[in-house]
């Protein structure tokens, strides 16, 4: 199997149909929140492989990726019952999308975006800079974290699935407190770009992933 095989130091639950997939960082895996890896597995005897982003502020001794759950799928819930020291392959890290500490951030978050942005916010916030979460889903994940950051200063701002208007309101009112970020799926982020328009923003000087 291509990639380098790395092991599960432990599989968390952070939300409904969410867990938080800690990995050994491999010799040489210098990443910054963002970016993403393919994965690997074979559950069945089968190679199948996902892109998924670091849901974690930095790639010390182990780093993070968030993994939504489908129960009808044929990987999320193989991953999703790991335990701690089996492996799997990551390869990379990909993506020209990062956080180095130099800006104060806006991260919007739409479903599994949810982890980069948290991500994002925490690294802004170790770096001593401000950050402001913007997150819709009816079933939020990584509460604890975000409730962390919450009382450590940052703006953390829940949005209802449905809500786009919040949302849009939501992105006007902060936009320009920092880098903005977006993480979601193609709907959601063509709507982030979109209210960026309309609140009078350049939505090319936003950093957004597709998730597709």
């Amino acid at each position: 199997m291509e990639g380098t095989p790395v092991t599960v130091e432990s599989v968390t639950e952070v939300g409904p149909d969410t867990v938080a997939l800690e990995l050994e960082t491999p010799d040489g895996f210098d990443a910054l929140p963002g970016q993403f890896v393919l994965l690997r597995a074979s559950p069945d005897d089968e190679v199948l492989s996902r892109h998924y982003t670091l849901s974690s502020p930095d790639v010390g001794a182990t780093f993070e990726l968030t993994v939504g759950i489908d129960p009808d799928g044929d990987l999320s819930p193989w991953l999703a019952d790991l335990e701690a020291g089996e492996t799997v392959n990551v390869e990379g890290p990909f993506g020209r999308i990062t956080y180095d500490g130099e800006d104060d951030v806006v991260a919007v978050a739409g479903g599994p975006g949810i982890g980069p942005a948290v991500a994002i916010a925490e690294a802004a916030h170790n770096a001593g800079r401000d950050a402001v979460v913007i997150y819709q889903a009816d079933e939020p994940a990584h509460t604890d974290r975000l409730e962390a950051l919450e009382s450590a200063g940052a703006t953390i701002r829940y949005v209802d699935e449905d809500d786009d208007d919040t949302l849009a309101d939501a992105i006007a009112t902060h936009r320009e407190d920092g880098q903005l970020y977006a993480f979601g799926f193609e709907d959601f982020v063509t709507f982030v770009a979109e209210a960026i328009d309309d609140a009078g923003g350049d939505p090319d000087e936003a950093l957004i992933e597709n998730f597709g």
